[in-house]
């Protein structure tokens, strides 16, 4: 009889908080495995949360959560904290509709205190909760738990800084360093001395040296404080935080659950003294417990199916090339052509298919790491000296240098080609990571040009266009695998704000933007079918400029307009389209077809969006009814 998991009697940390202190490294084996054994039957991040397990687990068995906050920075290592708050069971049918979320989530759970889908946010959000908890006259320390990749975002830093002046009491950050390479020596070393670094009685001691020291003669003061600063050189790397005024704990064992416990308990005795904000600074392997995720991090940080006990993922179905893998081709190519062209990314090379490019061109290719606002001003300065930068960001990750877009790119009028992948829906990472905001976020920018591709080979094309362009350009273009048209051997810039009429009509005209336009091109062949309609179909483009004439033609011609687009309704295309037909004086019947809701969730699809093909049918039938009874 297989004995019974201690994780299996867990269902919130106050479970795990009633078991004895030598059982708890147990439970977090058993976490392991349990997210093996789900993950992979469902896919979903594994690396960074294997990678996570210990840190977790013993913040939940030494501080008091939820009246202690946790928040976990991105959330894809939130894995073991689900497990631990009740939702082991809720893997299943993790990021598929209706399901769990594959991040944290305020509405899922009263363990997530705060939402995490973009990195760097975790030390801002925890502040801003202690001095919350301070105003309000509650006790209770609040815990930040941020991976070394997310330290490359300025706005850590920048919490940091506040922290560190305000002095705040209640507040804990974990560095969860996976990247740092110490010897076993030094780092058995260090962490012995930051365990005992934290003991009551040694920071007693620190106490009375300082005392110590304050009372020599100036001579003899000035040598020991020079002393004190070369060990501090020789036995911490904490020196930033410290001159942050962080206490600076660290680094320790990240996999070393006595090692954690005794060092978070020690840590705990600090916040309740009230010596200021502390940094924990914990070594950890990404993907460790698991050889092949051990082995290679990467492949196995975001998975799909695979088997457990060879590592191998489950054979992929032939498929079109991705529209990440088009792209990355072409920027290729054309930078073969053209030794301006520079490629930029912020910390996404192989999402983007940057790495591709950068295995070509290794001198032209930037790294910012997770710092979007700094790789748009750097695209920019580039450009100011006569460069074609290409920065390829996610469409939701590109929000959050909104300021730089404007500020630095469009407002200068600089040639920056901003490639967006993952515009529109994106399945299973949900609503943190939707790109449906993009055009109404960029169509309003001064000198900018916005196109989105019917299709691959459209979007070669387009890069090439937004390369072409002598000023700011975005080609947005969706998540996962091309249409399987073929590719066109020679790339060609296109006109600019001219869309392409792929069929023409009497009755209804379906203007569409990116992949839709095949969606609706289906529409108008089943309502010829069905209904004996003529439908026109205009595959737009543009999103700025738009195709005024052709567009204005149409109207004129159908005397009624459908637009129809991956995206939200309020600033999107079809905003754009009802913009140009007010400004014109052409009042024809008139619809947007776009996302609707205002939150989309993980797991929704085009048709439960209320764009499948059905849905546009069913506009169309409604605009010609609403057409001919205006005609009569």
């Amino acid at each position: 009889m297989t004995e019974e998991r201690l994780l299996h009697g867990i269902d919130c940390p106050e479970d795990l908080r009633g078991l004895s202190r030598d059982k708890v490294e147990q439970v977090a084996d058993e976490i392991r495995q349990e997210i093996l054994e789900r993950v992979s039957q469902t896919g979903g991040h594994l690396a960074s949360s294997l990678g996570a397990v210990e840190l977790i687990t013993a913040i939940h068995y030494v501080f008091n959560t939820p009246n202690d906050r946790l928040i976990l920075d991105v959330g894809h290592q939130g894995y073991p904290h689900k497990m631990l708050t009740g939702r082991r069971e809720a893997f299943d049918e993790i990021g598929q509709r209706d399901g769990m979320s594959k991040f944290l989530r305020r509405s899922e759970s009263e363990f997530d205190h705060f939402g995490a889908g973009h990195a760097g946010t975790s030390i801002s959000a925890a502040l801003g909760m202690a001095r919350g908890k301070l105003h309000r006259g509650e006790d209770g320390t609040v815990i930040a738990l941020i991976g070394d990749g997310a330290m490359t975002a300025g706005m850590a830093f920048e919490a940091l800084n506040h922290a560190g002046h305000l002095q705040e009491q209640n507040l804990v950050v974990v560095l969860n360093d996976n990247e740092m390479s110490i010897s076993q020596n030094v780092g058995a070393m260090s962490s012995y001395l930051s365990r005992k670094l934290s003991a009551p009685m040694v920071r007693r001691m620190k106490g009375w040296a300082k005392e110590f020291l304050s009372g020599l003669p100036g001579d003899m003061l000035h040598w020991a404080r020079k002393a004190e600063e070369s060990l501090k050189v020789f036995f911490s790397p904490g020196l930033l935080f410290e001159a942050l005024n962080f206490r600076y704990v660290g680094p320790i064992q990240g996999h070393r659950m006595d090692v954690l416990l005794e060092t978070f308990e020690n840590v705990k005795k600090m916040v309740e003294s009230g010596s200021g904000p502390i940094l924990v600074h914990a070594l950890t392997e990404k993907g460790h417990g698991y050889a092949p995720a051990e082995a290679d991090p990467l492949k196995y940080h975001g998975v799909t199916r695979f088997d457990v006990a060879s590592g191998e993922f489950a054979p992929k179905k032939s498929a079109p090339p991705s529209y990440t893998g088009v792209f990355a081709d072409a920027l290729i190519r054309l930078a073969e052509q053209d030794d301006r062209i520079v490629a930029i990314t912020a910390a996404m090379a192989p999402g983007t298919g940057l790495d591709k490019f950068q295995r070509h061109f290794p001198k032209r290719f930037y790294d910012v790491g997770i710092a979007e606002q700094h790789g748009v001003t750097f695209a920019a300065g580039l450009a100011a000296e006569g460069m074609k930068p290409v920065a390829a960001i996610y469409s939701t990750f590109l929000q959050r240098a909104y300021d730089q877009v404007v500020h630095d790119v469009c407002l200068q009028n600089l040639d920056v080609t901003f490639a967006l992948d993952r515009a529109g829906l994106v399945g299973a990472d949900g609503a943190t990571h939707q790109g449906l905001w993009d055009i109404a976020y960029l169509r309003n920018l001064p000198n900018a040009v916005v196109m989105a591709p019917k299709d691959e080979n459209e979007l070669q094309h387009m890069l090439a266009t937004a390369i072409n362009y002598p000023g700011p350009a975005a080609v947005r273009y969706p998540r996962g695998n091309g249409l399987g048209v073929p590719l066109d051997p020679e790339i060609k810039p296109l006109p600019i704000g001219e869309g392409e009429l792929l069929r023409d009509g009497q009755d209804v005209a379906l203007v569409a933007i990116g992949t839709l336009a095949h969606s609706a091109l289906e529409a108008a062949e089943r309502l010829r079918a069905e209904d004996g309609l003529s439908v026109a179909v205009l595959n737009g483009r543009f999103a700025r400029p738009l195709d005024r004439e052709r567009i204005l033609g149409l109207a004129e011609q159908c005397g009624a307009v459908l637009t129809i687009e991956e995206h939200v309704g309020a600033g999107g295309f079809g905003s754009a389209v009802l913009e140009l037909l007010s400004d014109a004086s052409v009042g024809v019947p008139t619809r947007v077809l776009s996302v609707k809701g205002d939150l989309v969730e993980h797991g929704e699809t085009k048709e439960t969006v209320g764009l499948g093909i059905e849905d546009i049918m069913k506009a169309a039938r409604a605009l010609v009814a609403q057409r001919k009874a205006a005609d009569d």
